[in-house]
């Protein structure tokens, strides 16, 4: 024989879950929970976006006017310095001055993986200046296979410009 449900009002018990002290959350189909992830101000959402577009922009303003091929205005990488062995970011900022004075040949030549990165970065940041502006989070989730993929690619890249036959990769 099947249960049915009294449907008075009074003999209404509340589910082992429910507070009955707690008002419930709004449903999102109304709007109002939906949008409360958006009630900041478009500027406010857009500050971190462009605060960070104006540190890399500082920064590379810098590295465009302080030429790392002079001597004494950078350190030498530690590892190049201890053991002579090029790390993946040796060349970068070498990369980053040829990059930002308009020679992308020499920034490729520095560090290819650098200035892959830097279009990267600008791609990733237009994206999230655009999500931002909407009112929407930025996500990027990638899974552990595409980590161990660029993990992959930055060793190989390590290994192979330290050998006599990628040369042309070192800086």
């Amino acid at each position: 024989m099947p249960l049915t449900v009294c449907p008075t009002p009074d003999l209404a018990v509340p589910a082992p879950h429910e507070n009955p002290a707690i008002p419930p959350l709004p449903a999102r189909g109304n709007g109002t929970l939906a949008t409360s992830a958006r009630t900041g101000s478009k500027a406010r959402r857009l500050a971190t976006p462009i605060g960070t577009l104006a540190a890399v922009s500082g920064a590379f303003a810098y590295v465009g006017t302080v030429d790392p091929n002079e001597p004494g205005h950078y350190p030498v990488c530690p590892l190049l310095q201890l053991t002579g062995v090029l790390c993946p970011g040796c060349g970068g900022l070498r990369s980053a001055h040829a990059f930002i004075t308009g020679d992308l040949g020499t920034a490729l030549q520095a560090n290819a993986v650098a200035t892959v990165g830097y279009f990267l970065f600008a791609a990733v940041w237009v994206l999230w200046l655009v999500r931002a502006w909407r009112g929407q989070p930025l996500r990027i989730a990638l899974a552990p296979v595409w980590w161990w993929g660029v993990g992959a690619v930055l060793l190989v890249f390590a290994v192979v410009r330290n050998l006599p036959f990628g040369s042309a990769l070192a800086p």
